[in-house]
């Protein structure tokens, strides 16, 4: 079906049916301004014919001019870039009283799953980023960073967000790929290379972590502490000060964890996640800035489905993934032909790749085959750049390019700054 004028923008969307496949159809439903849920349904009343279709959009659209004044009295989110941190943050979720009770989980929005994948939604007029986990996590916070006046969609896995750039439910991911305290993501560098979304962005982020629990409890009293697996590692000696002796347990997601606490009102446990976390949830921090290492950073890469056009009046960075042809020196090759043009490479690093593991030498010797994943400094429309990657290409039998994109040049303001500021 052609897809509907602009002004889809302007129209009632609080309610679309959109056409898919027989017997399917994704609902968009928007509560509130800053809201979005899909969902997959039945399409047995829908009309039938193009003529009822295009019927129900004139329907639609004689609403627009009372529409747009309404809108004007919507919530619209924080003007300009906030903090990059969890507090000041952009709120991509309004917070109304959280403290003065939780706010219900069922009032936010749900992450996509698979199940809302039967058909491909219309644009919006507003920029949709897709994260993994829920509303308080912060990969939110780095979607609020990279675009301030964004809708945030909660997707309750990676590849969700991923496919839901695919499958136009949302323009843009925000995927954390590296942490200062734990190195690479690899699940998501194989992501990367599984998807065709080229970078686009990138987000560094402070981590500021605290430990939440309800209303009224003590942190003496707690039996366990719950969090997602680096949370924990990167806070474990905090904690051992603090003399805390309960059970670690991995979560998923550290808002997931918080969200968890808050909706089965756990009064034994406590949660290690943003401060944003807890006032979405209605938690009180028992302990705030509890991260072992005060210059913890995480670093965020944003994903399109059209790359942008790489410039060179400004820092910009590329990422390429490349196997190398059979040599010994042949990697000393392929590095040279970045530092004979005076390229500095700010990551190197290699994996076993993951489709060919192992390869038979002559003689019956088998070693492990690699991936390397590499970032420089410098931009794809630089003719240094172009050179190099030309040259790289004689050595190597896979090369990718996963993007040419402008450098976060935020200042850098370690997470404990932020939090006293």
């Amino acid at each position: 079906m052609q897809s509907l004028n602009p002004s889809w923008g302007s129209i009632d969307k609080s309610i679309v049916r959109i056409a898919a496949p027989p017997g399917l159809g994704l609902v968009h439903h928007r509560s509130s301004p800053s809201r979005l849920s899909v969902k997959c349904v039945d399409s047995a009343n829908a009309g039938e014919t193009r003529n009822e279709w295009q019927s129900c959009c004139a329907i639609l659209a004689s609403k627009v001019t009372s529409l747009q004044q309404d809108s004007k009295n919507h919530y619209t989110g924080v003007a300009g870039v906030a903090s990059v941190n969890d507090d000041k943050t952009l709120e991509l979720v309004p917070v109304n009283g959280a403290r003065a009770g939780a706010k219900s989980s069922l009032a936010l929005p749900k992450p996509l799953s698979l199940a809302n994948f039967s058909a491909t939604p219309l644009h919006g007029s507003q920029l949709r980023v897709a994260y993994r986990g829920v509303p308080g996590a912060y990969s939110e916070t780095a979607a609020g960073k990279a675009y301030p006046k964004c809708e945030a969609i909660p997707c309750d896995q990676f590849e969700i967000a991923f496919q839901a750039v695919e499958h136009y439910l949302a323009d843009r991911a925000v995927i954390p790929v590296e942490n200062s305290h734990g190195g690479s993501i690899h699940r998501n560098y194989d992501l990367l290379l599984r998807h065709r979304l080229p970078i686009v962005g990138e987000v560094q982020l402070p981590v500021h972590h605290c430990l939440v629990a309800l209303p009224g409890v003590r942190i003496e009293h707690l039996t366990r502490i719950i969090s997602h697996p680096q949370a924990l590692s990167q806070c474990e000696n905090t904690l051992t000060k603090l003399g805390l002796k309960a059970a670690r347990e991995s979560f998923d997601d550290t808002a997931g964890a918080a969200e968890y606490i808050a909706t089965n009102n756990l009064r034994d446990t406590a949660a290690i996640a943003s401060s944003r976390a807890a006032e979405l949830y209605g938690l009180q921090i028992l302990a705030n800035g509890i991260q072992d290492d005060s210059s913890n950073f995480t670093r965020f890469v944003v994903l399109s489905r059209e790359p942008i056009i790489p410039r060179s009046d400004r820092p910009f960075k590329t990422s390429i993934a490349f196997a190398q042809e059979k040599g010994t020196n042949t990697l000393f090759k392929v590095l040279s032909s970045f530092a004979f043009r005076n390229i500095n490479l700010m990551k190197i690093e290699s994996r076993p790749h993951r489709y060919l593991p192992i390869k038979v030498a002559d003689g019956g010797a088998k070693h492990f085959e690699y991936m390397f994943y590499v970032d420089f400094e410098a931009s794809m429309a630089e003719e240094r750049a172009q050179n190099a990657m030309a040259e790289v290409q004689e050595f190597t039998y896979f090369l990718r390019v996963l993007g040419s994109y402008p450098m976060d040049m935020t200042p850098w303001k370690p997470a404990n700054a932020i939090e006293e500021s």
